[in-house]
């Protein structure tokens, strides 16, 4: 049964996938689960091709974080880099389509690590494969030339996390909510202590939930590009740490996955691993896990409203259960930072 996809009108739709993509029709269309910002859906057609479509949330609150173009401009910038990405198939600003731009990709088979039981099947060597080719890949993507791929200069990327900094305070400003002081007090205390910058691609939320991953724990492709830009590569170092869970921890988790249940690389390991492949030492790690934890925190508020405001089509999860953490999180940034 095909499922309205949010903003989009079906018959259009049809029409412009058979007019300027490669995609049979009639197709299918199934909203995926697992997402909490972009909307992705299943396209599937008669002749049994699959296919991802990417479109922002029908009430998207920071016009920058849900930019449909960015992502299609990076993962085709990437497409033949030795960081994997979906085939980039075709991109739509048609309003007769859709309310707002979208794209299609290529639908990439793989296991996504999005929960604490989403690694059930896999044994204690393939874990620790997860762990260490994932970390090869984000090695491999800081190592790549931003500027020669077009994605932007080293110069105009300066000052990464003033730049992050101001632009989540920007939405806290709109949504008022009541974290706000505490983030804003976080917010004070990371802008007095930023490190040197090492500039690169920075995915933005790099993590086993946004990657595809074969049976061997290999990874097939990396998903979800939205908050993609070249700043401070160590930020994506502080926010995978950030999201780490490691057996044993009782905290509230903003973002599920399954490093907890054991048999992955300690964070401690993954950090070795990172600064292994990337030639590199990250310097006070400390203040990109602070950094990475109040951005996850600005996020959550984002996602939270959204939630609340409608905004994320009906995948059966409850924004509400995400203030416990918030709380706790913007609590402990200002903690770590006044050390």
């Amino acid at each position: 049964m095909t499922e309205r996809v949010a903003g989009v009108d079906h018959a259009e739709l049809e029409r412009w996938l058979s007019t300027s993509t490669p995609v049979a029709t009639p197709v299918r269309a199934r909203l995926l689960t697992g997402g909490r910002s972009n909307l992705t859906y299943l396209i599937e057609t008669a002749d049994g091709e699959r296919y991802a479509l990417r479109r922002p949330p029908t009430g998207a609150v920071l016009a920058s974080a849900h930019d449909m173009g960015r992502e299609w401009r990076f993962i085709s910038a990437l497409a033949g880099t030795p960081v994997p990405v979906a085939r980039p198939v075709a991109w739509c600003e048609d309003r007769k389509v859709s309310d707002a731009d979208l794209y299609v990709m290529s639908f990439v088979e793989g296991v996504v690590l999005d929960s604490v039981s989403s690694a059930g099947a896999m044994t204690g060597p393939v874990r620790r494969r997860v762990s260490e080719d994932l970390v090869r890949v984000l090695a491999d993507l800081h190592a790549v030339d931003a500027e020669m791929l077009g994605l932007g200069s080293p110069e105009r990327a300066e000052g990464y996390v003033a730049r992050q900094l101001a632009r989540w305070s920007a939405q806290l400003e709109v949504l008022d909510p009541p974290e706000r002081a505490t983030l804003a007090e976080g917010a004070r205390l990371l802008g007095d202590r930023v490190p040197p910058q090492r500039t690169g691609v920075v995915h933005g939320d790099f993590r086993p939930g946004n990657l595809a991953l074969g049976p061997d724990g290999r990874v097939l492709a990396v998903f979800d590009w939205e908050l993609a830009t070249v700043g401070d590569v160590h930020a994506d170092l502080g926010w995978l740490v950030a999201t780490w869970a490691e057996p044993g921890e009782d905290v509230p988790r903003l973002i599920t996955g399954p490093t907890g249940d054991g048999g992955f690389l300690t964070r401690a390991e993954l950090v070795a691993a990172y600064e292994a492949a990337a030639g590199a030492t990250v310097p006070d790690l400390d203040f990109y896990v602070a950094f990475a934890h109040w951005r996850l925190c600005c996020i959550t508020v984002g996602v939270r409203h959204r939630y609340q405001q409608g905004a994320m089509a009906d995948d059966g999860f409850e924004g509400e259960s995400l203030t416990e953490g918030i709380g706790w999180w913007s609590q402990r940034v200002v903690e770590m930072m006044a050390r």
